[in-house]
């Protein structure tokens, strides 16, 4: 979730994609097709669209996933491969599930926020990573994670004064307020309530 700015260009690339028909002008799909992706999280910057992903190992058949890949387009129909910037190696202290992710840029830098099995605890925890580049290569900002608690799907939340907050889920929703270094925290996380109200109601079988 970056800015409002940010998503408002993005939509306007995808209704001016959606308007072409002509096959010069239609990316085709899926968009990668040479590998195993899932979890896209998109970032535009200076008039080009990232958009980060998890990848599935050949020959996996339930959630093998080591690293993570950054794929870009300035016209949202040619797509340049920038390869894997980030992967569990990034964290001497994960040990597997290379998870949803997601990406915001501010102070001059590029944060990823990943979701990555802690190798002391056993349990999923959020780790966050910086990079001078969209492509990277990605550095391990703090040397442990950021939260954990079996916290998993983090994403930034970047108001219009400026606050920035991280919200994650499994199977609660929390989020907490970062500080402007992006890599620590004020005060504890607060949890969303899932009421049926904001999130609706669905009947039946819950699995």
């Amino acid at each position: 979730m970056t800015s409002r700015r940010g998503i408002a260009w993005l939509v306007s690339l995808l209704c001016v994609a959606t308007l072409f028909q002509g096959g010069a002008a239609r990316a085709d799909n899926p968009i990668v097709q040479t590998i195993y992706t899932a979890d896209p999280a998109p970032l535009v910057h200076n008039d080009r669209v990232y958009l980060y992903t998890g990848h599935d190992e050949d020959g996996s058949t339930y959630f093998t996933m080591r690293d993570w890949r950054v794929f870009s387009s300035s016209d949202m129909v040619n797509w340049t491969d920038h390869g894997s910037p980030l992967s569990l190696a990034t964290f001497s202290w994960a040990s597997a599930d290379a998870w949803a992710g997601h990406v915001v840029a501010r102070n001059g830098q590029f944060y990823w926020y990943v979701p990555v099995t802690n190798r002391a605890t056993g349990r999923m925890a959020i780790g966050v990573a910086v990079s001078d580049s969209p492509t990277g290569p990605f550095r391990d900002a703090l040397g442990r994670p950021l939260v954990e608690n079996g916290e998993i799907d983090p994403a930034v939340f970047i108001d219009d004064n400026g606050q920035a907050y991280l919200y994650w889920g499994n199977p609660n929703l929390w989020y907490l307020r970062l500080n402007p270094d992006m890599i620590s925290f004020s005060g504890g996380p607060t949890q969303i309530p899932l009421t049926t109200a904001g999130f609706g109601r669905r009947d039946g079988n819950p699995s």
